[in-house]
């Protein structure tokens, strides 16, 4: 089993909508990184723990906890012209862009990006290395552990 953080900005899709969605699934569409892309096609499974973190909002911090919930798939918004996520040069025998499904598990109290940076135990972990922009980040087990057991 692997852990994630993987954030989103509330105002398109935030922890809330994810419980009120059918089964407290959604996809998780529109990554357009190749180092994020590449650990949801490469490296996660279903069942793998998830922080679900809000980003690009007045306090960006784990808002809960979610699971992986499916196999890497080709992420439609590819195809489709309408979408902010199209990419005209992605072949559909070949799809360049994947997503997964990720189901909420839990709403937690926020921790906030500053209060993370508080730990001595989480110095390490990727979301607070300086320039990392990254919408999906590896969280080690032991980060996984100190996160889940004292901070929420």
């Amino acid at each position: 089993m692997k852990y994630w953080l993987m954030k989103s900005e509330p105002d398109e899709c935030s922890i809330d909508d994810v419980l009120a969605a059918p089964g407290k699934k959604t996809p998780w569409s529109g990554v357009r990184n190749y180092q994020a892309r590449n650990f949801m096609r490469d490296e996660m499974r279903a069942g793998d723990g998830v922080l679900f973190y809000h980003s690009s909002c007045a306090e960006p911090g784990i808002a809960g906890l979610a699971e992986v919930a499916s196999a890497p798939y080709p992420d439609a918004s590819q195809f489709d012209a309408k979408s902010d996520y199209f990419d005209g040069k992605s072949p559909r025998d070949a799809p360049r862009w994947i997503n997964v499904d990720v189901r909420a598990v839990r709403k937690t109290r926020l921790v906030p990006l500053a209060e993370l940076r508080k730990h001595k135990a989480l110095a390490k972990m990727a979301l607070l290395r300086p320039g990392n922009r990254l919408s999906i980040t590896p969280v080690s087990a032991a980060e996984w552990r100190y996160i889940t057991e004292k901070l929420i």
